[in-house]
């Protein structure tokens, strides 16, 4: 039980980190851009960004997946890269069909790797809704720097 918990602490570690650098990225991306653009007056420009800033939160998530599958092949769990990715992306989504199953030695590593997607998604979803409102909120506005006057 204590290499599971390990691992599984190690792996929700490495995928938080993963997860932060991808924010902290999107992020300053999103700041740079939309400080150049000034007032945003399309809706389809903002929308486009958005959809590469969740593309690129989505891409984060894939690498965190396929990491977990890493591990499932580097224990020996799976034998083969195909079976223990497909087991992680339905764990890691919570969706657990449960036709596929890690053997009991390694079985508790599924409940961290399903608990840590869930908290990621999560993340994600919350920064997303976040994101959508700065950026529709920066159309109302003349900038997105409140004004010197107070108002």
């Amino acid at each position: 039980m204590l290499p599971e918990l390990t691992l599984g602490s190690l792996m929700i570690l490495a995928t938080t980190v993963i997860h932060g650098i991808f924010t902290a990225a999107g992020i300053a991306y999103l700041t740079k851009k939309f400080n150049n653009w000034g007032r945003i007056t399309s809706d389809w420009k903002a929308s486009v960004v958005l959809s590469f800033f969740v593309l690129w939160l989505f891409l984060a998530t894939v690498l965190e997946v396929w990491i977990w599958a890493i591990l499932y092949v580097v224990i020996g769990a799976f034998e083969d890269f195909e079976t223990a990715l497909y087991f992680s992306t339905v764990t890691f989504t919570t969706l657990g069909y449960g036709d596929i199953v890690l053997e009991k030695d390694w079985r508790l590593l599924a409940s961290f790797e399903a608990a840590n997607g869930l908290f990621l998604f999560g993340w994600s979803t919350a920064l997303v809704f976040a994101v959508v409102q700065w950026v529709f909120d920066l159309g109302d506005r003349e900038s997105s720097t409140p004004r010197k006057d107070g108002g």
